[in-house]
């Protein structure tokens, strides 16, 4: 095991174009650190600077209490899981997992017992002398992750290792992996396009975006304090709604109405010198049913809208409505939506133009589909950004 250091690592192609600029990341010992993001941002490109399957342009890289930007893979002690299995199809899951011990020229029984070993953590035992072709999907990945263990490495490096797997074993694969990196206390370096694996799965998690990291934080943190319109679109699972306001006399005129904003956000706005014109974010659960509210005794503006679409997930109701005025327009919401595919479905806008919003809300509410429902909005959820830069200015300061 091993702290990996990032220092202003930077990775330019031949042709000149820049993948990754000036990554400053300190990753402690025994710690699972995600590298998420859309297609193109760089986090495959850093993870293999780590591997030494790239080479560094410039800044420095450690590993432990080396400096390995010169040192080839081999020599770095690291082991790479990979999308694909990689797995050698004429030799036996016990072979697979064994063979980069034997490439080391280590003895046999000192093989067998790390790979019966690796076998019982991974659940594998039973399965040693079978083939791959005759294993499952999830079996597969175990065997291509027990060829990593057996290896005992300073870090485990995971290039979007479940992206091959259907969404009900990915789910499964999750918790193992979780539950198996908690055990073996490894370094770990995990590169995902999926933001729900990124959520669950990391003690930390970096988001980035055209080569540049936007925010490092717990996951909590990226939800809860995004630093910026990327992050807070980008993580959130429905997304976060965006809305163009305009800041008047202590509120926020919105498409839903005025919104009045408490003593703590007006002060940072003022600080922050907001402009005249901002976006305002609002995560789904920052909308509740008025009535419920009411009697609950919750607080905050209130408005009407028409129920387009009502999904029922029994734990949660979710309502989407349109607002007047469009989608909110920025450079990095629209690459987000390119990213998800919004764009070409036509997601995020409603009839006419108008914008498609999602509340999530408690199983009680009394909405219904094409009726009317009373919408309260919990202000303390709320987020203004600056449309010009994208800094989010009701939280400026939070962790990077």
């Amino acid at each position: 095991m091993a702290e990996i250091v990032l220092e202003g690592v930077t990775k330019r192609f031949p042709d000149g174009s820049l993948a990754v600029k000036d990554v400053d990341l300190d990753i402690a010992d025994g710690e699972f650190v995600i590298l998420v993001g859309p297609s193109g941002c760089g986090k495959s490109t850093t993870l293999n600077m780590i591997a030494g399957l790239e080479d560094i342009t410039d800044g420095t890289l450690r590993i432990g209490d080396r400096v390995v930007n010169e040192l080839a893979p081999k020599e770095r002690d690291v082991a790479m899981v990979f999308q694909s299995y990689a797995l050698y199809p004429h030799m036996s899951v016990r072979e697979n997992m064994g063979f980069p011990l034997r490439l080391a020229r280590v003895d046999k029984d000192t093989i067998n017992t790390k790979v019966e070993e690796a076998a019982r953590v991974l659940d594998l035992s039973e399965h040693l002398e079978r083939k791959p072709a005759n294993l499952s999907g999830g079996q597969r990945q175990r065997v291509a992750m027990g060829r990593a263990i057996v290896r005992d490495p300073k870090a485990f490096l995971m290039d979007e290792p479940l992206s091959n797997l259907d969404a009900k074993l990915r789910v499964q694969m999750r918790t193992q992996i979780s539950r198996l990196q908690r055990r073996l206390g490894t370094t770990t370096v995990y590169v995902t396009h999926d933001q729900t694996e990124a959520m669950t799965l990391g003690d930390r998690v970096v988001v980035m975006r055209q080569g540049l990291v936007q925010q490092i934080g717990t996951p909590a943190q990226l939800y809860d304090l995004p630093r910026n319109l990327f992050v807070a679109g980008f993580i959130g699972s429905p997304a976060m709604n965006f809305l163009n306001a305009t800041l008047e006399q202590g509120a926020l005129r919105s498409p839903l109405g005025e919104m009045p904003l408490d003593n703590r956000m007006r002060q940072e706005l003022e600080r922050q010198n907001a402009p005249r014109e901002v976006i305002i974010g609002l995560r789904p659960e920052a909308f509740e049913d008025a009535a419920l509210s009411r009697e609950r005794g919750g607080g905050g503006p209130v408005f009407n809208a028409t129920v387009d679409v009502l999904e029922s997930l029994g734990s949660d109701v979710y309502v989407y409505f349109s607002a007047e005025g469009g989608p909110v327009r920025t450079a990095e919401l629209e690459e987000l939506a390119t990213d998800s595919g919004a764009r070409d479905t036509g997601a995020g806008a409603g009839d006419g133009g108008a914008q498609q919003i999602v509340a999530r809300l408690d199983a009680a509410t009394r909405a219904r589909e094409g009726e009317q429902v009373a919408l309260q909005v919990d202000m303390r959820k709320a987020h203004v950004f600056d449309p010009a830069t994208g800094v989010n200015l009701t939280h400026p300061e939070t962790t990077n």
